[in-house]
């Protein structure tokens, strides 16, 4: 059978099981609905980006929430620089600015998020994310800047948000998502899940988390940022829509918008490699 179509009937498979499962066994189908939201499909690291990721100066673990946390660090300046990657992705993305970036002037710290790299795990989250991002911080006492991409923006955004105090000099948001109710709108289309099991999705999320889907919104995380910002988001990405960094833009008083065209949601060019070094 051709792998695109397995890939299809398993999917719709997964969504007729939890759909039978919010009518026969509520609380289950909200639990394993909240997990499947919250679990990264680790991917394999290739040979030439482990070999990348090897010659960094330092490899260290942190022990965060009962797992350990894969870190990098490039470089011993006094500048204080932190890299975060998105959902599914590892430390491997930021190969490009960590080359460079003056390893003189910055000490370039990357970390694989939990379930995702060389990290242990299998669970991801918002909050989760956000909860590294804040020990890293506090272990550091100040940091520079923070680089941020996709799912690790979002993160940030929050983080910032909700710790005001940390010390954080400037940040950089790429490709960022605006809200996390457009991943429970995308899951439930591709599963085609029901009211049902959504509402009850929903209703686990809140209980575990504290606060409903609706409350993350970037748009409002970003109303309170003071710092340095830049805002980097391409027309055409089809995975974080282009209107969240027009939003964010609007409401982060201090921060600057640069637009691309075609380059979609990973953003690779030599131009903005340039750009976000000359930022931080």
């Amino acid at each position: 059978m051709h792998p695109i179509k397995m890939n299809k009937i398993i999917i719709r498979s997964i969504g007729f099981y939890l759909n039978m499962l919010a009518l026969l066994a509520p609380k289950t189908a909200a639990k394993k609905g909240f997990e499947l939201f919250c679990w990264p499909r680790r991917i394999k690291m290739k040979p030439h980006q482990l070999e990348f990721l090897n010659q960094a100066d330092e490899q260290f673990k942190m022990d965060y929430a009962g797992k350990r946390v894969q870190g990098y660090r490039w470089g011993n300046g006094s500048k204080k620089v932190l890299l975060l990657h998105g959902w599914q992705s590892h430390s491997y993305w930021w190969r490009y600015v960590i080359n460079r970036l003056s390893k003189e002037e910055f000490t370039i710290f990357s970390l694989d998020a939990p379930g995702h790299g060389l990290s242990e795990g299998d669970f991801l989250n918002l909050p989760h994310y956000s909860g590294l991002i804040e020990q890293f911080i506090t272990e550091q006492k100040s940091i520079h800047a923070i680089l941020t991409h996709s799912f690790g923006g979002f993160a940030s955004v929050y983080t910032l948000h909700r710790l005001p105090h940390l010390q954080v000099a400037k940040m950089a948001v790429m490709a960022a998502p605006g809200e996390v109710e457009f991943f429970f709108l995308y899951y439930q289309r591709l599963l085609r899940l029901s009211k049902r099991t959504i509402r009850l999705i929903n209703g686990y999320f809140e209980n575990f988390i504290g606060h409903p889907p609706s409350y993350f919104k970037m748009k409002e995380f970003s109303k309170s940022l003071t710092l340095p910002g830049l805002i980097i988001h391409d027309t055409e990405d089809k995975e974080a829509p282009y209107q969240t960094a027009l939003d964010m833009n609007e409401v982060w008083k201090n921060s600057s918008l640069i637009t691309t065209t075609g380059l979609g949601h990973n953003l690779k060019s030599k131009e903005l490699v340039e750009q976000v070094a000359m930022f931080i």
